[in-house]
């Protein structure tokens, strides 16, 4: 978590954890000096994964191989995809594949069901689900699929449910089974608990 890191500290934190690991996901990097944590890496020979409309990278150095835990990443607006990125950079990092679809809010409600055909169709382990303003997606697709489902609720909103309030409260909330709740913007645990029960999956999969 570098938000509130100095970017020398950042540098430091990077090379002493890949003198031991083979990657590290560096998250919520500040804005001003993101472009050259990314040119520090690429300089000391280390490949960058960067996400969509975020300041989160995965670092690593040899190519990550896949496990086949497979997730999928949902969002409900354009505003979610941010912390959705970051999820996505935490799969990886953690070995498991990603298939994301973003902007199938409840806005449209019919563009959610192609892309649950396609998550099913696909065979994913579990799937993330992101929304701000009032959170309902993460029920939406908790009531229509039947594999574990992980809500973000995100910081976008205004007025009395500002902040993501309301769309935390929503999902903690829900009427639907097998949903499971992380805290406001929490792109980084949500994929770390994704990750583990695909890989989990797969590897009871391969025991039997």
């Amino acid at each position: 978590f570098a938000e509130r890191k100095e970017k020398s500290e950042i540098k430091k934190i990077i090379v002493n954890v890949l003198k031991k690991k083979n990657s590290i996901v560096v998250s919520r990097i500040p804005k001003n000096n993101f472009q050259d944590i990314c040119d520090y890496c690429k300089k000391n020979n280390l490949k960058v994964n960067t996400g969509q409309n975020c300041t989160t990278i995965l670092v690593y150095k040899k190519p990550i191989k896949k496990i086949n835990g497979k997730v999928g990443i949902i969002t409900a607006g354009t505003s979610d995809i941010g912390v959705a990125e970051e999820s996505r950079l935490m799969c990886e990092s953690m070995r498991c594949d990603c298939i994301t679809s973003y902007d199938v809010g409840i806005a449209g409600l019919h563009r959610i069901f192609p892309v649950l055909k396609e998550f099913v169709k696909s065979e994913v382990d579990v799937i993330i689900v992101v929304a701000g303003m009032e959170g309902a997606l993460a029920s939406v697709v908790s009531s229509t699929v039947n594999v574990p489902i992980i809500g973000i609720p995100t910081s976008i909103g205004y007025g009395y449910g500002e902040k993501g309030v309301a769309a935390l409260a929503s999902m903690l909330q829900s009427c639907s089974l097998g949903l499971t709740v992380v805290n406001i913007d929490n792109g980084i645990g949500a994929g770390a608990a994704a990750a583990k029960i695909a890989n989990q999956i797969n590897k009871e999969q391969k025991i039997t």
